[in-house]
């Protein structure tokens, strides 16, 4: 399970050190082995990061969606279209391409979030952003009303 939020910066090629903490959790083994992850993008802006066998089933679910209904198209185009296999090297670090960079307006201080199966990726300051509006709330939505801390 991936928790916790992580400010990183990214070196000159594009590439995040993924915190030691996660290490285990991500390869199943102490050091980097030759198991895939998967980066995409998200419509709130952000990257997700992935274990190819948490993304897999996502990825069939997507696929499943009606190809001819636009709803649907737009999503598939989105998840899968951006979507990357990509590896950990041996400095536990990963290449996020040109494109998905670009998308994510990902720039040298980024935030990795974790989401429970997966890793949220954002620019730091449109994280930062986002924690200053949620916090703003005085409501929660639906289906929240009886959450307490």
């Amino acid at each position: 399970m991936f928790q916790g939020a992580a400010a990183l910066s990214l070196d000159a090629k594009g590439r995040l050190t993924v915190p030691s903490r996660h290490r285990d959790a991500l390869q199943g083994t102490s050091s980097p082995a030759a198991s895939s992850l998967v980066l995409t993008a998200h419509p709130d802006g952000c990257l997700l990061l992935y274990p190819a066998s948490a993304w897999e089933p996502m990825r069939a679910r997507v696929m499943g969606f009606p190809a001819l209904d636009a709803r649907f198209s737009v999503w598939k185009r989105l998840l899968v279209g951006f979507a990357e296999e990509v590896e950990i090297d041996a400095a536990w670090r990963v290449l996020i391409s040109p494109e998905l960079r670009k998308f994510a307006t990902l720039e040298k201080q980024v935030m990795l979030v974790g989401q429970g199966s997966h890793f949220e990726i954002w620019n730091q300051d449109i994280w930062e952003k986002q924690l200053r509006q949620l916090t703003a709330q005085t409501q929660l939505p639906p289906g929240m009303e009886d959450f307490a801390l």
